[in-house]
């Protein structure tokens, strides 16, 4: 019975990639098509005037970064980054934005010896952002809508059925089934308990039966994925790999190390023995240079920017209320030496004084994360402000002075230390930042101080500057949803 199933499911699976594969290439193709489209339009309607300077400085010819040469060249260097694998890989920011350097670089080389390296190099930069910005908008969009789609009945398709093996009561297959459940993309089945179930579980889905019984499981089961997220034995897995073979079920195992996800298992062989190596990229010394060097370009060219914004703000904030512009706030940065952050006054004067009476409406219930909804000491101004994020801005000063960074830990007070455990000083190993992990996972919604110190944390250990990329593109639309902005 298993056996004659597993060809059906094999040939699920392989529809699934397949599908997956044709559309992302259609989604990217698109993405080529409205890049090209773009140039078209820039190219075309200076047809009776000549391009000026700088619009030559801007714009690629169309054979070069418009022709059909570079929409081929984006599937081979999406394709050579990995951009198309199954998973996450392919809403990877680092895949995709390695395979459009890669495309790009394919096409424009040979224009090095026709144009010069200086118009090339600018040409190359703008090819770069507008694919790499059409390849993610499209890739975004397509995953939405694909979600959106699988929730309505009249264009729902068979879901992937995935049967989840541990332990309901199990924290890390509650958090691993609450994630399937959130996005709804798959189907959870139910649950194989590593030992005989006693009860079913209690709000987390149907227990249907134990490891032991897993051939009798699958057989009146439909099943495509098996998910191991609790801990079996060996002879369990023993039983767990044979009945997934003979069924044609893929099988997923949860890292161990889900709940540090900067750590990177390698396996390692030792004395004979195998073992899991555990290592953890951090910021190092030479890391530091380069983080700081985009800090310098990023804060000076941002300021630039939006000095006229700065202006109108500031402009607001005297007429709106008696005070000064700014506001100076004595924060903890890195390795425990303080400093004044600068922000945008966004409370009356006098604010800082009224915070003990205030101190019971705070909602996270920890004096370190001091955050009141409709807090009376904010100025209407402020409140503006303080919901579009508009008052942090002149930590960019912070930032020339190379008291902050770009992205980084956020600086709490120094009254704060008081209270630290000894894993808490682990956040204070970077420089602080104006956005981070914890601004663009839910900003004031998170309200408990050891998921901030995870966060924070999580990304000392994985920095890169690919991920601070990625911070950086999520935090605007962190700032536009305003979710926990206050």
């Amino acid at each position: 019975m298993l056996q004659r199933r597993a060809s059906r499911t094999l040939l699920m699976h392989a529809l699934r990639a397949s599908s997956r594969t044709l559309l992302l290439l259609v989604a990217d193709i698109v993405a080529f098509l409205m890049v090209r489209t773009a140039l078209n339009l820039v190219q075309t309607s200076h047809k009776l005037e000549p391009l000026d300077a700088a619009t030559r400085w801007a714009v690629p010819p169309l054979g070069s970064a418009g022709g059909w040469q570079m929409g081929g060249a984006l599937v081979v260097g999406l394709l050579i980054a990995g951009a198309y694998h199954s998973g996450d890989d392919w809403r990877s920011l680092r895949r995709i934005f390695s395979g459009v350097l890669l495309a790009v670089g394919l096409v424009l080389w040979r224009d090095l010896w026709l144009r010069g390296i200086a118009p090339v190099v600018v040409h190359y930069l703008t090819a770069v952002a507008g694919l790499g910005a059409g390849v993610m908008l499209n890739r975004f969009l397509l995953d939405r809508v694909i979600a959106r789609l699988i929730r309505i009945p009249a264009f729902h398709s068979p879901a992937e059925r995935v049967m989840l093996v541990g332990s309901p009561d199990d924290p890390a297959c509650q958090r691993v089934h609450k994630r399937l459940e959130h996005f709804g993309v798959l189907e959870v089945v139910g649950w194989v308990s590593p030992s005989v179930p006693e009860l079913p579980s209690d709000g987390q889905g149907k227990v249907l039966g134990s490891v032991d019984d897993l051939w009798t499981v699958l057989q009146h089961n439909a099943v495509d994925t098996v998910v191991l997220c609790g801990l079996v034995d060996d002879e369990q897995i023993k039983l767990l790999m044979e009945a997934v073979v003979s069924s044609g079920v893929r099988l997923l195992a949860v890292s161990r190390y889900d709940r540090l996800g900067w750590v990177r298992p390698s396996p390692i062989s030792y004395r004979s023995l195998s073992f899991m190596e555990l290592t953890v990229p951090s910021l190092r010394a030479q890391q530091m240079w380069v983080k700081r060097m985009v800090d310098l370009l990023g804060a000076g060219l941002g300021l630039l920017a939006i000095s006229p914004l700065l202006t109108l703000i500031a402009i607001a904030i005297k007429l709106d209320s008696r005070g000064p512009v700014f506001f100076a706030q004595e924060r903890v940065g890195q390795g425990g030496r303080t400093f004044k952050m600068m922000k945008f006054r966004t409370m009356r004067v006098g604010a800082d004084a009224e915070k003990a009476k205030l101190a019971h409406l705070n909602t996270s219930g920890d004096a370190r994360l001091f955050k009141i909804p409709n807090d009376p000491r904010v100025t209407r101004v402020g409140a503006v402000l303080r919901k579009w994020s508009l008052d942090e801005l002149p930590q960019l000063f912070n930032v020339l002075g190379g008291e902050m960074s770009l992205v980084g830990p956020r600086p709490f007070f120094e009254s704060d230390l008081a209270t630290y455990r000894e894993h808490h000083f682990g956040r204070l190993g970077a420089l602080p930042g104006i956005t981070g992990l914890w601004q663009v996972s839910g900003r004031s919604s998170i309200t408990d101080f050891e998921e901030v110190v995870r966060l924070d944390c999580e990304y000392i250990h994985r920095w890169s500057l690919w991920l601070d990329l990625e911070i950086l593109l999520r935090t605007l639309p962190a700032v536009f949803r305003r979710t926990g902005a206050y």
